[in-house]
């Protein structure tokens, strides 16, 4: 098998990741990703795409993540990884779908409006 290339999504963020059989490396940036994600929960989130279909160790993983923040860089991530698994293995797929990991968060940042402080907010209302 060779290597799989694929790209995730989210917000302003983009995760292009490369897939190869081996011994379970996840390489974000060149930094191992546990060093890449400061936050626990965005390491257990990166896994999930993996251990649901029983491949953890299985597979190294090398990621170039761009723009955006953390949290849209983590999800592009797992949009990317399980985008590769469904090209290496395509009867993955319903177990990923099912589980929401190929789906591409269309939720974006709402623009500021003019005559507001922010997209929504208001300034102070005065009768008099």
């Amino acid at each position: 098998m060779n290597e799989i290339i694929a790209t995730g999504r989210r917000k302003e963020a983009r995760a292009t990741v490369r897939v190869t059989p081996g011994t379970g490396k996840i390489i974000i940036n060149k930094k191992d990703f546990k060093d890449y994600f400061k936050f626990e929960s965005f390491v257990f989130d990166v896994m999930k795409p993996l251990e649901i279909t029983n491949l953890v160790g299985k597979l190294d993983i090398k990621v170039t993540a761009k723009g955006g923040g953390a949290s849209g860089q983590k999800d592009a991530v797992i949009h990317g990884i399980a985008r590769a698994l469904v090209k290496m293995e395509p009867n993955l797929r319903k177990v990923l779908k099912d589980a929401g990991f190929l789906k591409r968060d269309p939720r974006m940042v709402e623009r500021k409006k003019y005559g507001r402080p922010k997209a929504r907010k208001r300034f102070q209302f005065s009768k008099r």
